[in-house]
């Protein structure tokens, strides 16, 4: 059946905020709620308050999209008040899966560009995702107070952007986009381009709404078509159960109503609406019906899954399933097996541990959980090293107790060569480090595609770099720019294989004994690397307790006393100094990690340990290994 769109709704704008990471696009959502009058005067709301989870409000970034709906009756609303369902979605590579979703439920996007940073990366990404799709674009030009802030130039980035994105395929109309100046934390907006490091002219948001507005096409639709609404994604509720937000395509979907749901395997089953939900600033509300435009949650069917079509009974029409970029890097995850296991976590067996991995397979289309060699380890693949983190430390803080290995990249074979995903890495240093961080970016087969100068003391460098080579280079940035770099990376292509890829130039400090760690130890060691454990520390055989100095590992007595003596000393009483330990993040140990080991992860610890514990099996299969490779 050819579907002709002849009808509007002209009450209603659906739209998603997209940007790179910190670009300001949940403080602008908390400046649109406010305006349009979603929250009292004297009302107490958290900053940034669409980042609801205890991990967003720690890291400062978004990982989950969610929406919320607005009601504006300000001057642009001629004909009576709008609701504007706005998606606010995460602004890292790691979480594009939310992204891609997240477009699937609008009509155009509001563009976030940082002032001073320009286009990013992850801008390059969501930009590339919505002009695919022919979504309309609205640029805004947030933080343009800052003190460093270069307006002009940042619009000319965007424009090259947009030129370098926009191939024959596309409308060429896509570069005639607005421009919207704002400063997301002030609640002001103009379409007048302010002094850099001024504020915009208006008092309020008003010129961003009333673009909005204008920019963004009311939702169309066919008024002869049947029920079509589109699964694009999955909460859940402890009264409710599952709930499947949807986007109504067409028709009207009612509470109580039986509907067709056409799932995946091509099978078509009739179920029940049992409860219609509709967000209503931050909350969700029951509704009696919802109809095309509408943005819901569906409650009353327990297996539904993301991209599946709920249609009219009579005249069931799937919509097209949901397809979300490949994941490029993996990680196995199992079991804890270390002589420490079951000390501070409650779930440890491996058959809760495979629970969960299917659980959080629901939810997130973007990860693929594969079988191993082993019953009690599965290959966990994702888009980053971030995402699968994210993952481990949630299940960290629900109790489990993991042993995750070093991250891997994804490999494909194209036309019978073995090709590895490339990441278009951004790196902005101060002038002086351009040289060691050149250098670093080389001997990980880094392919420097431009080099810019802004004349602020900093320099902006880019570069294709192949995945692999990404894995562990955080750290030893940082080391080189004294912390000053930012660098941020998304996926780009996949190129054939680059070859051997320097990694972690220092070996490791590996515990040779179970005991505890002492300060008389940590003293005789500390002038032989760095340590990661402190006094008092539980240890066993095989664990990782410092960074060696040299490039090879060596093995450690690091619960070492000191011995007693019936003899006076003068130097008896001398207090050893000790210089701080690293105490390393599941990320920085996921950086750290090299093949031949793996973390241990409880609810209390994050430990380093080698995959086989006992010296001498390590001694024989690095034998073995050298005699298989002469």
């Amino acid at each position: 059946m050819k579907s002709t769109k002849t009808a509007i709704r002209p009450d209603l704008r659906n739209v998603a905020i997209i940007a790179h990471v910190d670009h300001g696009k949940t403080t602008l959502v908390d400046s649109m709620l406010w305006q349009t009058g979603t929250f009292r005067a004297n009302q107490d709301v958290n900053e940034r308050v669409m980042d609801s989870m205890d991990l967003e409000r720690e890291k400062g970034i978004t990982i989950l999209a969610k929406n919320t709906a607005v009601r504006y009756a300000g001057p642009a609303a001629t004909d009576g008040p709008i609701v504007l369902n706005i998606i606010d979605t995460p602004g890292h590579a790691d979480f594009g899966g939310e992204v891609e979703r997240g477009l699937e439920m609008v009509d155009g996007v509001l563009l976030l560009v940082d002032a001073s940073e320009g286009p990013l990366p992850q801008t390059r990404f969501v930009l590339r995702k919505a002009l695919a799709k022919g979504l309309p674009v609205v640029l805004v030009v947030n933080k343009v107070d800052r003190p460093d802030s270069r307006i002009k130039e940042v619009v000319d980035e965007t424009y090259e952007l947009f030129m370098d994105l926009l191939d024959d395929s596309n409308n060429q109309t896509g570069l005639d986009f607005p421009v919207v100046y704002a400063s997301a934390r002030a609640g002001r907006a103009s379409l007048n381009q302010p002094e850099d490091g001024g504020m915009p002219d208006s008092e309020n948001l008003e010129p961003l709404f009333k673009t909005l507005l204008e920019a963004i096409p009311a939702p169309s639709y066919d008024p002869a078509m049947p029920l079509q609404a589109h699964v694009t994604n999955l909460d859940a509720s402890p009264y409710l159960g599952r709930l499947a937000l949807c986007r109504v395509h067409a028709g009207e979907i009612v509470k109580g109503q039986q509907v067709a749901w056409c799932k995946q395997d091509g099978t078509i089953q009739k179920v029940k609406v049992v409860e219609l939900l509709m967000a209503e600033a931050l909350e969700r509300v029951s509704v009696e019906k919802a109809g095309p435009g509408d943005i819901v949650a569906v409650a009353g069917i327990s297996e539904i899954t993301i991209g599946e079509t709920l249609a009219d009974v009579e005249n069931p029409i799937p919509l097209p399933v949901i397809t979300v970029d490949e994941p490029s890097i993996s990680m196995t995850i199992g079991t804890n097996s270390s002589p420490l296991a079951g000390r501070s976590g409650t779930k440890l067996t491996a058959r809760l541990l495979k629970n969960r991995l299917d659980a959080e397979l629901i939810g997130n289309v973007s990860l693929r959980v594969l079988d191993t060699e082993r019953p009690d380890a599965w290959e966990v693949q994702g888009r980053g090293e971030l995402q699968l983190a994210i993952l481990v430390e949630m299940m960290r803080r629900e109790g489990y107790e993991l042993t995750v290995g070093k991250p891997q990249v994804v490999t494909r074979e194209i036309d019978g060569k073995l090709h590895e995903p490339v990441e278009r890495l951004t790196v902005d240093v101060p002038e002086e480090f351009v040289g060691a961080v050149t250098q670093l970016l080389g001997s990980r087969k880094g392919r420097m595609e431009q080099m810019i100068n802004h004349g602020t003391g900093w320099v902006r460098l880019e570069y294709l770099v192949p995945a692999r080579g990404l894995i562990g280079f955080r750290t030893e940035f940082l080391n080189e720019t004294r912390g000053t770099g930012w660098l941020h990376h998304v996926f780009e292509k996949y190129e054939p294989w680059f070859g051997e890829v320097r990694t972690r130039p220092n070996g490791s400090l590996v515990a040779d004994r179970m005991g505890q760690v002492t300060s008389f130890a940590c003293f005789g060691l500390q002038e032989r690397g760095s340590l990661f454990v402190e006094p008092g520390t539980d240890t066993y055989e095989g664990m990782i307790v410092g960074e060696n100095s040299r490039s090879e590992d060596m093995d450690v007595n690091i619960c070492k006393e000191k011995k007693l003596t019936n003899m006076r000393s003068a130097t008896a009483d001398e207090l050893e100094r000790l210089i701080p330990p690293r105490l390393l993040s599941l990320e920085q140990a996921l950086e750290f990690c090299r093949e031949d080991e793996c973390i241990e992860v409880t609810p209390a610890n994050v430990r380093i340990r080698k995959v086989i514990l006992d010296k001498t099996e390590r001694d024989r299969a690095r034998s073995r290994a050298k005699h298989a490779s002469s």
